[in-house]
């Protein structure tokens, strides 16, 4: 069961933010296993548990990043990452092409949320051709979004809209390249306790309904379909 973080797993983040080699991280990997990757697991267990019980045919699983990076792609940094984050999510090939709920601890502060990391184009293709067929839903999701403030849009941005969106507030869908509905916040006490699963539990909740949204797009038709007819008329 989850307990909270402790205040080693605060000085194990920066310990190894600033001493990123094996001999340091050999001499403190029990701290690492015991205060920081143990709890990420049981917090990220018990999240799954919440969401299994909400989303039950949804086949969820739960994962927890190691601290080990891939040695391919180090770019000149350690070895080691000074975060951990698990994830909820369907499993799939590609593990960017499906929503994800996650919580990220770090040593300045933690974040979690929902969303893609990299969505496939043909993903967000499709998304902004639901929206243009009922922007209703969107927009009602949009204002629930805007009602509340733990939890804000965040999208990468192609340099160019991707067409004319239907209203002003749909707008941001239409230059999302990739996007996360996330809360960001410092290392508030709350980690240390349970009160941080609490949060996560509710914040979680209120993002079930864009998640539901978001998860059925895989679903929808290609939006390039719908334009054959009209080219192959145009050659006519």
């Amino acid at each position: 069961m989850f307990t909270g973080f402790t205040g080693e797993t605060v000085d194990f983040m920066w310990g190894i933010r600033f001493n990123n080699e094996r001999d340091w991280f050999e001499a403190h990997k029990q701290i690492y296993l015991e205060h920081f990757y143990h709890p990420m697991r049981e917090l990220g267990d018990e999240v799954y548990a919440y969401l299994r019980e909400e989303r039950p045919d949804c086949g969820l699983i739960r994962k927890v990043t190691r601290i080990y990076r891939d040695a391919r792609r180090l770019h000149g940094r350690g070895p080691y990452k000074d975060h951990l984050w698990f994830s909820v999510e369907q499993p799939s090939e590609q593990w960017t092409a499906k929503p994800t709920f996650w919580f990220e601890l770090a040593p300045d502060g933690w974040s979690c949320g929902m969303g893609y990391y990299l969505p496939k184009p043909l993903t967000m293709a499709k998304l902004r051709a639901r929206i243009t067929r009922d922007p209703e839903t969107m927009e009602k999701l949009m204002r629930r979004l805007e009602g509340q403030e733990e939890f804000g849009l965040s999208v990468e941005e192609y340099k160019k809209p991707r067409g004319a969106a239907p209203s002003a507030l749909l707008e941001p869908w239409y230059r999302a390249k990739s996007f996360s509905i996330l809360h960001e916040d410092k290392l508030t006490e709350e980690i240390f306790s349970r009160d941080i699963l609490e949060r996560l539990k509710q914040g979680f909740g209120f993002l079930l309904p864009f998640y539901d949204y978001f998860v059925t797009l895989d679903g929808d038709p290609d939006p390039r379909d719908s334009r054959e007819p009209a080219k192959q008329e145009e050659r006519g």
